[in-house]
């Protein structure tokens, strides 16, 4: 059931947002933070020993493949896989570009989760904070309240259709090393732009450097 985690998350998030309207990004960008380095943490030691056990000389191409991937979904979503939205003006309709490059990325991330269990609840600690904003700036952008409930269900659903869909497409599981290391390479691009990002003015911050180590701790021990 693990594999629900990051759905259950994403509406965890949204109805904080809707209901509790949290103003302060503080408490955000040290979850944000924590979430990075956990999402970091297990993607370098667990994800990444497993797809070079083959031996093959090809699955770095895959990584760097997935990194830049994701930077082309970024051109689209702004960024709001690791947490930002730009932009104050009214929506009439859902963004759809930003919709389809969330949804292509949350699916992408669900494929490894039939493996790897524990990677659920980096991508549901990952996912938490990112509804809580999105939700946020869907309000205050003054989206339709029916809009904003359908393109967050949708997102939630993404992950764990990924993770179904990776269990019963035999097909899939000829490419899994290969699939899997394009995956680690939109979780590498992810989790550090969200750890780097976590600074602002690069300067020193007691409290999420204690975050950052939190996350590698905790993904360590499971």
């Amino acid at each position: 059931m693990n594999y629900l985690l990051p759905l259950f998350s994403v509406l965890l998030g949204y109805g904080i947002a809707l209901f509790l309207k949290p103003k302060s990004k503080t408490n955000l960008k040290l979850l944000l933070a924590f979430s990075g380095s956990f999402l970091l943490s297990l993607t370098v030691m667990h994800l990444l020993p497993e797809v070079y056990e083959g031996h093959s000389h090809n699955i770095g191409i895959f990584i760097m493949a997935g990194i830049l991937f994701q930077r082309i979904l970024e051109f689209f979503s702004k960024g709001a896989e690791h947490g930002h939205v730009h932009g104050h003006q009214t929506m009439t309709h859902i963004p759809w570009l930003l919709f389809i490059s969330l949804c292509i990325h949350a699916f992408l991330e669900g494929f490894p989760v039939s493996h790897h269990h524990n990677l659920a609840i980096g991508i549901a600690i990952h996912h938490l904070p990112i509804a809580i904003i999105l939700t946020v700036f869907f309000i205050n952008s003054s989206l339709d309240k029916k809009a904003i409930f359908a393109f967050m269900l949708t997102f939630a659903i993404m992950t764990p259709l990924g993770t179904i869909i990776s269990d019963y497409l035999p097909v899939l599981n000829d490419y899994y090393t290969e699939i899997t290391a394009v995956v680690i390479g939109i979780l590498f691009h992810i989790s550090s732009t969200i750890i780097f990002e976590s600074s602002e003015g690069h300067k020193f911050n007691v409290a999420k450097v204690s975050m950052i180590i939190l996350g590698i701790v905790l993904a360590y021990s499971i």
